[in-house]
């Protein structure tokens, strides 16, 4: 069953409690890992631990890029702050491909001079534990995704997914370099992470893309807010509908067909009656509704008078 929307409010509160949780959970899998890498050497580790490096620094873009895209339209933002998210996605697919390739760089050369690992027993543990509290993280991050729709915390998510792959990566390839003695495994461990990084970049970058490019949401949603709207029979023909996402934020605007008769007061009231039920479903929505007179209106709106 599908969460309820929330309002901008409500989600700008559930955003920033899972940033704070995803900073802190980066802060300590980079500290665990990196004293693991000191003692044990691991390539593998090393490109789990550069993996939370970047994490880190891409969730500290988050936390603050949501609370800034939560801010209220301002005189210089009558639209808002809510492509801040989508800006922020786009720093961490960025920091993604940066790593994926570091990371590449390391398990070739490895592969061309393989070495033994030490203290294999620590590494191995610190991965686990790692793996473990990605897991956690991701659990909270779903949860909150399921009830917004913050791009942001979509492409955290994206991060940390691909994190929980390439900690099980990681701890397999040193489990099996340590145990079986076979050094490559290690490496080839460090390349199938530095392929998951790429994979997951590509994902954060196309749904950071869609926003700032104001793509369209999504034909249901856009079914049910053409229901919404003539929900009313004073209310017909919805039309030139356009929507968007903005971080916490979706604009609407759109022209339906009203009596040419209804006096003005009586067509402000069944425009504001039919924001209401839009709003119910779409609390976070910002809607525009231009009333035209049915069968007596003449092509008008601009550039775009012709988009349906």
């Amino acid at each position: 069953m599908t969460s309820p929307r929330l309002s901008a409010a409500e989600t700008a509160v559930l955003t920033r409690w899972v940033t704070l949780l995803s900073v802190a959970t980066a802060t300590v899998l980079v500290a665990i890992k990196l004293a693991a890498w000191l003692a044990s050497d691991s390539t593998a580790l090393l490109a789990s631990l550069a993996d939370s490096t970047l994490d880190l620094l891409a969730s500290l873009v988050t936390f603050g890029a949501v609370r800034y895209a939560a801010a209220p339209p301002d005189a210089e933002h009558r639209f808002g702050h809510g492509k801040a998210e989508a800006f922020a996605s786009l720093v961490q697919a960025g920091l993604v491909f940066a790593s994926a390739a570091l990371i590449a760089r390391e398990a070739a050369g490895d592969f061309a001079a393989p070495h033994p690992l030490r203290q294999e027993g620590w590494a191995v543990a610190v991965m686990a534990i790692s793996t473990a509290l990605t897991g956690l993280l991701l659990a909270a991050q779903s949860r909150v995704l399921r009830q917004t729709n913050s791009v942001a915390v979509s492409g955290d998510r994206a991060h940390y997914a691909s994190d929980l792959a390439s900690n099980l990566i990681a701890l397999v390839g040193i489990a099996a370099s340590a145990w079986l003695g076979i050094n490559g495994l290690d490496a080839a461990a460090a390349l199938a992470v530095a392929a998951l990084l790429l994979w997951g970049a590509v994902g954060v970058f196309r749904e950071a893309a869609n926003q700032l490019m104001d793509r369209e949401l999504p034909e249901h949603d856009r079914a049910e807010i053409v229901r919404l709207a003539t929900a009313d029979g004073r209310l017909a023909n919805v039309h030139q509908l356009r929507t968007r996402a903005s971080g916490p934020y979706i604009h609407m605007q759109m022209h339906v067909d009203l009596d040419p008769e209804v006096s003005l007061e009586a067509a402000h009231q069944a425009i504001v009656a039919a924001e209401h039920r839009i709003l119910e479903a779409f609390p976070a929505a910002d809607i525009l509704i231009h009333a035209d007179p049915r069968g007596r209106a003449e092509p008008h709106g601009g550039a775009f008078s012709e988009s349906n």
